[in-house]
């Protein structure tokens, strides 16, 4: 069972509420809204994806990983080896 299961109706709301910003972008652009103005609202788009993330990061550590290190054995780092190229996608992007 994914780390999100039980937050899984406020992810998928979040992400709804992303997709309606995404589509006002594509209005913006099909309306040749001003570049400053489209700009503006992708990054808020950007910022409210990289909270949904960082929502989700939280939920697995605190479920997945958290359960691989109290079981221990190899699946431990394994989880935190996950973890951290996941923090280091999202530091990157």
């Amino acid at each position: 069972m994914p780390g999100y299961a039980d937050n899984k109706e406020r992810v998928r709301m979040r992400l709804r509420r992303v997709e309606g910003q995404v589509r006002g972008l594509q209005r913006m652009v099909d309306e040749d809204a001003y570049c400053i103005d489209v700009l503006t609202q992708v990054s808020a788009a950007t910022r409210a994806l990289q909270g949904v993330a960082l929502e989700l990061l939280g939920d697995h550590l605190s479920h997945c990983v958290q359960d691989a290190l109290a079981s221990g054995g190899p699946d431990a780092q394994a989880k935190v080896d996950e973890a951290t190229a996941a923090i280091e996608r999202l530091v990157h992007s």
